[in-house]
């Protein structure tokens, strides 16, 4: 089920990082390899560069990462830039299953804007769809994948990492995601032995999906993520990428409303959906599934799970759609990272600057009451 083998892991961790230095100073120029306590630290709080390259091509969801961004999410007090990218659209389909020059050069691109203004940045392999319908006939092509981008970036600094997946799921189950995992890791670890890897469980990402994951026994510079959008029924409400059954707004939190929420037909005919609106509007105090003690309880679980695998955990993504009202958004984001931060666990807010944005665009300027909930004015 996941457990990792005992050892001192606490105690040993600077001799183990001299180690692994030595073992990798052929791609480090040098570089001394840090624990993975310093790797989870190290990302702090970070924000998503969402809708730009996990579109089928940039662009096509009306995001366009710019130059610009990348110096504003610095001095707002960010961190970490997570960029989910959808590698699998700019790759060859047969054997090697060769990744685009031109779309490399523009990953490199983003790269080198974060790391020249002193942002760690997240690679992530984000909506390789078909692999959620046949992993067996895409495995071969995702690993091919990821020996492709070990490759390239094996020389860059450490504070660049890579995720290996977003949120697995469909028929890559738990067994299957757990087999690939571990081919994949071996794959990336025969070229680079430096950087970090982020791996999340199956069933998107979600904490319930922490307890199927499998950790190849041997991998030390890695960190687990996870995601939370709880309550959905609150965060993605009126989302029109989700089932109908998610469409009703006017969805506040925390719960109880003042006023019952009807929830729209579409909602009635699903009975889970049903029930929760019942609770919803019905169910006062730590009961109420909107309420801030349901965040807490959540979060324990997770970081219990990350204590008892000896293991660094990261909220790698969190979030609230904007037809929620910003007073239950800027609510609900505070708790999540307040949730998050107690716990020791660094996070990236879903996302800059498209539904769920901290940034308007069109604006051009921050949603203050959200930039706040996430990086309070006293912080910076």
């Amino acid at each position: 089920m996941g457990l990792r083998p005992a050892r001192w892991w606490v105690w040993m961790a600077l001799a183990a990082t001299v180690l692994l230095s030595v073992g990798a100073c052929r791609h480090s120029k040098g570089e001394p390899v840090p624990d993975i306590a310093t790797q989870a630290q190290r990302l702090g709080r970070g924000v998503n560069l969402g809708n730009a390259l996990e579109a089928p091509n940039e662009g096509e969801w009306g995001m366009v990462i710019e130059a610009e961004y990348f110096p504003l999410i610095r001095e707002a007090g960010f961190q970490t830039v997570r960029v989910p990218i959808r590698w699998s659209a700019h790759a060859a389909t047969g054997e090697p299953y060769t990744i685009n020059e031109a779309f490399f050069e523009r990953v490199d691109w983003v790269i080198d804007q974060a790391l020249d203004h002193d942002l760690n940045v997240v690679l992530d392999l984000h909506h390789y769809e078909e692999l959620f319908v046949d992993p067996e006939g895409h495995g071969d092509r995702f690993v091919a994948l990821w020996k492709q981008i070990a490759e390239r970036y094996r020389d860059r600094p450490l504070q660049v990492y890579f995720e290996l997946l977003n949120e697995p799921h469909g028929k890559l189950d738990a067994v299957r995601w757990n087999e690939l995992l571990a081919r994949t890791v071996t794959a990336v670890r025969e070229i680079d032995t430096r950087h970090t890897l982020i791996v999340g469980g199956a069933d998107w990402n979600s904490i319930d999906g922490l307890t199927f994951l499998a950790l190849p026994p041997e991998e030390d510079n890695l960190i687990v993520t996870f995601h939370y959008y709880e309550p959905f029924l609150f965060t993605h409400q009126g989302a029109n990428w989700v089932g109908p059954e998610i469409g009703t707004t006017g969805v506040v939190w925390p719960g109880p409303p003042p006023a019952e929420v009807t929830p729209i037909p579409a909602a009635r005919k699903v009975e889970w959906v049903k029930m929760w609106f019942a609770r919803y509007n019905q169910v006062s105090g730590s009961h109420n599934p909107a309420s801030p003690e349901a965040i807490e309880r959540d979060f324990d679980r997770a970081a219990q799970w990350g204590q008892s695998h000896e293991v660094p955990l990261w909220l790698g993504e969190f979030g609230a759609y904007s037809k929620a009202d910003m007073g239950s958004r800027v609510r609900w984001t505070t708790a999540v990272r307040t949730a998050a931060e107690a716990r020791g666990m660094g996070w990236a807010y879903w996302e800059f600057g498209a539904g769920f944005g901290v940034y308007d665009r069109q604006a051009g300027a921050w949603r203050t009451p959200l930039l706040e909930a996430l990086i309070p004015p006293n912080d910076k």
